[in-house]
């Protein structure tokens, strides 16, 4: 595809990059749409995101759904319209006047805000002008496919201080058949929405006493815990000790990391005894100091130490979405502490356990390295290294990788592992950092080989990232149908009539003496309600007993995930499933 990029020329672009080309288009569309039909609106930005774009506007009455199809008409009628885009720069002058001309104070703003020296690129189509770097398709009549999907409020510039203005969520794509399969997809994402099925399986729950911050319910805990028990297990067996550090730490200790400077305005305070404390948002500080409260020698290297730590970060309102992002969650963290020579080993190891855990849960996933941010500590020696060592284990191991220019920790370069789901949606979970930074800010030392002291090198990594999200990207991963070696209630025991509770109940004692998770349903309701019921809460095996189970000392097994139904010893299916989890079978 051609598009018009940032100095105005026409260039043939991969499918990626004209996609998004496409849907900036479409952002500008539904912008001149808008004005179109409610020119009192002020316009300010509409960028293209993953799977589409958005628009802010600053209108007095809310959009509602009637309106938003009146627009999506509209911007159709720009479409077939195949109005040119026209690209033209204009003197910091110019550019103001054209825009203080048509009543747009927020342009105004962002004009007077860019450095002196920026170039001030517009784009035209037909009447419609607005503030714009690119890149755009060269016609409107080019994005053949538009559906707006949803209005949401957001502050100006990301600030709650700011007026809160309606965002337009749309997608757009050149074929409309795309369009129709990203829709099926859509609705296929509302039945498998982890808000709806957590409530529904009773896995958490989310309270107006505490936004941001989940409730989980006994069987989320169950759910929890088993991924924090995978966790241990693999990370024992990997060589790393655990450690926990505490959740408040004195703001003298966030100014040490970088934090305060850095982080400070999504952090929660407090003052004890008259003294500045914040609640930590992150584990990595404590993790410093875990290190430094002995002597190590270089025979110590490497220190792998994980922590399942519980963080605090403020976000805003608008932004919290059920577990997917919230203002309190556990990160499965680990600070590997070692000598330059072991960097590209570590960061190898790590991958592979990332690999590992990722392929247990049925994830493809792709690779990201994140390079140096404008607001970096350190010096560009350390920067070059830490991105080369990075960069460097990556191509060792063949593993396709995508450059993200400076979107790396302020302290160092990082690798982000995207998931895909059974959707093809992708997440970001996995990270692993290289930090030069912290072990300088902390004073970290350790004893080399010539007997002096030498600063040791550190990777921050996590794998599920939050545990909380992981759990919200899991429910709908399956659609809330669990792997039994996952699923918090593995069997449910039905019992056709109270006559057979009697030996319904020894299934039931003889499932728990072998560690299996079940439940009993004696209820004094008909077996096929029974069935549903235990269907509906995604059980992977039902277990239905009566007369002829009885008399022959044996089982009806129903399986949730394919409905066959067989009859089996009990022993027989207790060795069965406790292989199947033993296995974690998909």
């Amino acid at each position: 595809m051609k598009i018009i990029v940032k100095d105005g020329s026409i260039i043939e672009v991969n499918e990626e990059e004209g996609r998004r080309a496409l849907r900036h288009t479409a952002a500008h569309i539904l912008a001149q749409a808008v004005k179109r039909l409610y020119p009192e609106v002020k316009l300010t930005i509409g960028p293209a995101i993953d799977n589409g774009f958005y628009y802010d506007f600053d209108i007095d009455k809310p959009i509602t759904l009637e309106m938003l199809s009146s627009i999506e008409e509209e911007m159709q009628r720009i479409v077939k319209e195949n109005l040119k885009l026209e690209r033209s720069v204009l003197s910091r002058e110019e550019a103001l006047k054209l825009m203080e001309e048509k009543g747009e104070n927020y342009k105004v703003e962002l004009i007077n805000d860019l450095p002196e020296d920026e170039e001030l690129s517009f784009f035209r189509q037909g009447e419609f002008i607005d503030l714009c770097a690119g890149p755009h398709v060269l016609y409107t009549s080019q994005v053949k496919a538009i559906k707006l999907t949803s209005v949401a409020g957001a502050y100006w510039r990301g600030s709650e201080k700011n007026k809160m203005l309606q965002r337009v969520y749309g997608t757009a794509f050149a074929k409309k058949s795309e369009l129709e399969e990203y829709l099926n997809m859509l609705e296929e994402a509302k039945k498998r929405d982890h808000r709806k099925l957590g409530k529904e399986l009773k896995l958490f729950a989310l309270m107006e006493e505490g936004p941001g911050f989940p409730f989980f319910l006994p069987k989320g805990v169950v759910l929890k815990n088993i991924l924090i028990d995978y966790w241990r297990e693999l990370h024992r067996k990997a060589g790393y000790v655990e450690i926990e550090t505490p959740i408040i730490l004195n703001r003298q200790l966030w100014e040490t990391s970088g934090h305060w400077d850095h982080y400070k305005e999504n952090m929660y305070t407090v003052n004890i005894d008259e003294e500045e404390f914040a609640i930590k948002p992150m584990n990595c500080p404590g993790g410093m100091l875990v290190y430094k409260s002995e002597t190590h020698s270089y025979r110590d290297l490497p220190i792998r130490a994980g922590e399942l730590g519980r963080v605090h970060r403020h976000e805003l309102s608008g932004a919290l979405h059920g577990l997917m992002r919230v203002r309190a969650f556990t990160q499965d963290d680990a600070h590997i502490f070692m000598l330059p020579e072991q960097i590209k080993d570590e960061i190898k190891g790590v991958v592979k356990l990332i690999d590992e855990v990722y392929g247990r849960f049925g994830f493809k996933y792709k690779v990201e390295l994140s390079t140096r941010p404008e607001n970096s500590m350190g010096s560009d020696e350390d920067w070059r290294m830490a991105e080369a060592s990075l960069e460097g284990a990556l191509q060792e191991m063949n593993m396709p990788f995508k450059i993200n220019p400076g979107d790396g920790a302020f302290y160092g370069p990082k690798i982000d592992f995207h998931l895909e789901d059974s959707l093809g949606r992708t997440w970001q979970c996995g990270t692993i950092q290289l930090d030069f930074q912290l072990p300088q800010r902390f004073d970290l030392s350790y004893i080399g080989r010539d007997g002096e002291k030498h600063k040791p090198i550190v990777i921050h990594r996590v794998i599920f990232g939050s545990i909380e999200r992981f759990i919200g990207i899991l429910i709908e991963h399956f659609a809330g149908k669990f792997p039994v070696w996952l699923s918090p209630v593995q069997v449910k025991v039905l019992s056709i009539s109270e006559k057979y509770n009697s030996y319904a109940e020894s299934v039931v004692k003889a499932l728990k003496d072998k560690n299996i998770r079940v439940e009993f349903d004696d209820r004094a309701e008909k077996i096929g309600f029974k069935i549903r019921e235990a269907r509906n809460e995604r059980v992977p095996y039902m277990i239905i007993v009566g007369e002829k189970e009885q008399q022959e000392g044996k089982i009806t097994v129903k399986n949730n995930k394919n409905g066959e139904e067989v009859s089996s010893v009990l022993y027989e299916f207790i060795s069965k499933l406790r292989k199947e989890t033993e296995d974690k079978v998909l």
